[in-house]
């Protein structure tokens, strides 16, 4: 079962698939791809280790997410990965559009064939007005369209506003 979990910030996303972990009943691994560029992530990162159940494994990957999933996803897995736009933000940072490239389309070629239940949780960057920079343009687009991508791929798509989990997406057969 692959799960998506979308939302603006402060929308309950990471609560949410937390608790969506918690009920799968399977050994979770929590995927962070924050890194810590300024005092105000570092502050954030730490509130959700603390905020998140201390036995969890935990796997720090910026970049190669594609690969370290196909590592570690197991049927025996909950692999909650938090969060979809740091990821994509740390790939753009790279200024190598051909890593981007690579990267982003290795997961959803490995997407499918991956065993076990995973969740990504991500931001919903465009609802608002277009940005005025060409980084920032860019980066929702980016998003725009690795949300499309994903949103078809998953089973289960979840929208989150003030709390409250919208069911975009259900699978046919309930897993």
């Amino acid at each position: 079962m692959k799960e998506f979990v979308l939302g603006g910030a402060r929308s309950g996303k990471s609560g949410y698939a937390q608790q969506q972990a918690i009920e799968s009943g399977l050994q979770v691994i929590y995927f962070a791809t924050a890194t810590i560029g300024d005092a105000e992530m570092q502050a954030r990162i730490e509130r959700h280790r603390v905020e998140r159940p201390s036995h969890w494994f935990l796997i720090e990957e910026p970049i190669t997410l594609a690969d370290t999933l196909k590592q570690n996803a197991s049927v025996k897995h909950c692999i909650l990965v938090d969060c979809l736009t740091l990821w994509l933000s740390n790939l753009l940072g790279l200024q190598d559009e051909n890593r981007f490239q690579t990267e982003r389309n290795k997961l959803f070629d490995v997407l499918p064939s991956l065993p076990g239940k995973i969740i990504f949780v991500s931001n919903e960057t465009g609802l608002g007005i277009i940005p005025m920079g060409e980084l920032t343009r860019r980066y929702c687009d980016e998003a725009g369209l690795l949300h499309q991508r994903l949103a078809q791929k998953c089973e289960r798509v979840t929208f989150m506003v003030a709390g409250l989990p919208q069911k975009i997406k259900e699978p046919l057969i309930k897993p």
